[in-house]
């Protein structure tokens, strides 16, 4: 089988010919026919749903479901129930468990990172087939579901600080699979650009456009961030803004200049903060004058600097613990455990300022 027939298959079809995209194919040929569990690792916007679903549709299951469950947009108390189901008697829905709603086919657990600690033991002991759904008051054996997840922080950290369990992860990492940053695979940029042009043209209504050459060589050098969502938006963009068919340099140029202007005033923004922690750090030396401070200076600062900065990123969130963590861009149980380690009343974090 041609691993590039997934191209047709998916909704954002995998493109690349790259050395580190051959590799990704590779990996995806030998897996598409077991069941093993995959652990997809990749920033945001590389592609991991995709590829969740390339080896779900590519696979023995491919006739069954593919369920997704994105833990980083669910409130920490509902994981549970979206995973499991909800069997209260007093509740009147289908709330039925993404478990069971994948039976027979693939479960994919995105952000797998943020899954709560109680939520991680159950799935432990489902893998561990010392339960299943219906041993726990389900109605489906969990024993024919295959599980893929993906991450985009390395959870080794997380391990050693106790928020993920290490047996689980050895049980979800049985294939690591990582996906490359866009910059790091910039030859794939041009094919990219040429599906995406297709796609926003057909989507827009609109005689398919084109980009110049040296159009193409000025978004080969960008760091695209966002990876291939930030270049599918912004081929989006330039579809519908270009008066003519054939998109021009200086047009992607002057678009681009948005992108790079946000990116300056951020940095900016980011060294206005550096200089005053910088300043405060010299008078609190100058305070010490010939003397040092005591020892322990670099955690000491380090819990004056958090407690503030979480304090008033959950006022700001309105304690809300998701948004929050989504605003630190730390993980929501790296959040939970700085709360208690800190004593954050997070019912008080609305009526600062």
């Amino acid at each position: 089988m041609n691993i590039h027939q997934i191209e047709f298959k998916v909704e954002l079809p995998l493109i690349g010919r790259s050395q580190s995209m051959q590799e990704v194919y590779r990996v995806i040929a030998r897996l598409i026919n077991t069941d093993l569990t995959v652990m997809i690792i990749g920033a945001s916007g590389t592609g991991k749903e995709l590829v969740a679903r390339a080896l779900h549709d590519f696979g023995k299951r491919k006739e069954k479901p593919f369920i997704v469950i994105n833990l980083g947009t669910i409130p920490s108390d509902q994981v549970e129930n979206e995973l499991f189901g909800n069997n209260d008697n007093d509740i009147n829905n289908d709330a039925i468990g993404k478990f069971q709603l994948a039976k027979g086919g693939t479960l994919f657990i995105d952000e797998v990172a943020d899954m709560p600690m109680a939520t991680q033991t159950r799935l432990l002991r489902i893998l561990q087939d010392e339960e299943n759904l219906e041993n726990d008051n389900q109605n489906n054996e969990n024993s024919n579901v295959r599980i893929i997840t993906s991450t985009q922080v390395d959870l080794k950290p997380l391990i050693e600080n106790g928020e993920f369990r290490e047996d689980l992860f050895f049980r979800l990492n049985v294939i690591p699979l990582n996906l490359p940053l866009l910059r790091e695979r910039a030859e794939d940029i041009p094919e990219l650009c040429n599906h995406f042009l297709k796609l926003s043209s057909l989507k827009e209504g609109l005689t398919q456009k084109s980009i110049v050459p040296n159009g193409i060589e000025v978004l080969k050098q960008q760091q695209w961030r966002g990876n291939i969502r930030e270049l599918k938006n912004f081929i989006q963009r330039l579809v519908v803004l270009s008066p003519d068919e054939i998109i021009s340099e200086d047009l992607v140029k002057n678009q681009l200049k948005q992108f790079t202007d946000n990116d300056k005033e951020e940095d900016l923004s980011v060294e206005g903060l550096s200089m005053s922690v910088e300043k405060h750090l010299l008078r609190y030396f100058e305070l010490h004058g010939s003397s040092l401070p005591p020892p322990g200076l670099y955690n000491r600062i380090l819990k004056e600097i958090e407690y503030p900065l979480i304090a008033l990123s959950l006022n700001s969130s309105k304690g809300n613990q998701l948004k929050a963590s989504k605003l630190l861009g730390i993980n929501r149980n790296t959040l939970r455990k700085k709360i208690n380690e800190l004593d954050i009343n997070v019912s008080q974090t609305k009526k600062m300022m």
